[in-house]
């Protein structure tokens, strides 16, 4: 139909001349698939006509043949800008579909497209969903299958909305019904796919290499059976365990955006530390970085003996400690508050105390640390040289090499988008 047409290549005039000339095309569908304008504009990214649509009152919930919504297919080919428009008009992020029981959440991450997730999950936050199903419940719907969104995005291997889902909430060691392998964890999936990035991200979180699928494979072997060996050196129940997340206490969980990226980035170069150990002189060893640090070190000044960490006396100053206001490295911060192992007690784990002054701690701030570089111009400590001592991280210990001997510390306890034809039909990347 010519108004399709003129709808899929984003025709506006054309789309327009032939709606004011017959008002119920609006209403009209493909004769197959049942896509109307709405769904066929959102799947291929046209936000003016997405609009104009809206504002002649068509409903944003229409359904095609397999009840897909027009937001399931902008979520489905990371179209934000519709994702918006379309949420903005009362599209219900509750939808499900009949193909696979799959949500726009689960379209957004099973398709890589975390900025569409963020724009679903605030979505989520902010309206009577978090109030009428909860907002956990959400982040962890599940679909006909039994797969969540973060089982979705582990096994396509998207570890950008692998992050995002667990950064929100969702279930790091939930068992699938019937997608994948029966049983399966979003641990299982990753290692199935070989995605290195994808299994950092689930470690550091907490997911358990222990944990058995329905034929009792542990992530482990499904790497080995898949010839992922990489994977399966990380995930080998007898290699070092990573540092995890520490969410289960409160003031790590109410962290401002920039107190937590900066701990986040230590807790990975840590386990990164981890991963050359383990990798080191096998086929799998890790790329050397694609620059040197040097390159920052024209312009910045080393850092000053005041600004050093006065527990490793190696990395600035980076976090802040309140109400004390003492300071220490993001790097020390985390041997205070991560553990190496999912551990059930850690849900109740008492909070670690300040080191210098044993006060508790009621939060985490980025440490307002400067120094002064050769032109006399202030820089903050985020851009602090690194020093070019080298760090090594303990391996099966929630502290650092050298920590051990701080009295303060003792031991630490565990704790996309693109054209479709009108009349294609829809074939599912999982």
């Amino acid at each position: 139909m010519r108004s399709f047409s003129a709808v899929e290549f984003g025709d506006l005039a054309s789309v327009e001349m032939l709606l004011e000339r017959d008002p119920v095309l609006v209403r009209k569908t493909t004769v197959f698939d049942r896509h109307s304008a709405l769904h066929i504009a959102a799947a291929n990214g046209r936000i003016e006509i997405i609009s104009m649509l809206l504002d002649r009152s068509v409903n944003p919930d229409l359904l095609n043949r397999h009840k897909q919504t027009p937001l399931m297919f902008a979520a489905m080919h990371g179209n934000i800008s519709c994702v918006r428009k379309l949420i903005q008009a009362g599209a219900n992020i509750l939808m499900f579909d009949s193909i696979h029981g799959r949500t726009c959440l689960h379209y957004a991450a099973c398709y890589g497209h975390p900025e569409c997730l963020q724009v679903i999950l605030f979505a989520a936050y902010t309206s009577h969903v978090a109030v009428s199903w909860g907002f956990s419940r959400f982040v962890n719907i599940r679909d006909g299958k039994g797969a969540t969104p973060l089982h979705l995005a582990a096994h396509q291997r998207q570890p950008e909305c692998v992050h995002i889902l667990l950064d929100k909430g969702a279930l790091v060691c939930a068992s699938t019904g019937g997608y994948g392998f029966p049983g399966s964890t979003p641990l299982h999936l990753a290692a199935r796919g070989g995605s290195l990035d994808c299994t950092r991200e689930l470690l550091a979180w907490g997911a358990d290499r222990l944990q058995k699928d329905a034929s009792g494979r542990i992530p482990y072997t499904v790497a080995l059976k898949h010839k992922h060996g990489a994977c399966a050196a990380l995930l080998n129940p007898s290699s070092a365990e990573p540092l995890v997340w520490p969410s289960p206490l409160k003031f790590i969980g109410e962290l401002n955006q920039e107190a937590k990226a900066m701990l986040e980035r230590a807790l990975m170069e840590a386990n990164r530390e981890r991963e050359k150990n383990i990798l080191k002189g096998t086929a799998y060893s890790l790329p050397s970085p694609s620059h040197s640090e040097d390159a920052m070190d024209d312009n910045v000044s080393e850092i000053s003996d005041t600004n050093l960490c006065c527990i490793c006396f190696d990395q600035a100053c980076t976090i802040e400690v309140q109400d004390c206001g003492h300071q220490m490295c993001a790097q020390c911060t985390l041997a205070l508050c991560c553990h190496n192992k999912p551990n059930p007690t850690t849900a109740s784990l008492a909070a670690p105390v300040c080191p210098f002054c044993r006060s508790s701690i009621a939060q985490l701030v980025v440490a307002k640390v400067k120094t002064e570089n050769d032109t006399g111009h202030a820089i903050s400590s985020s851009k602090l040289r690194r020093s070019r001592k080298s760090r090594t991280f303990s391996e099966g210990s929630s502290s650092f090499k050298g920590l051990s001997a701080v009295g303060s510390f003792g031991r630490i306890g565990d704790p996309g988008s693109g054209r479709i034809a009108v009349e294609n039909e829809w074939v599912d990347k999982a």
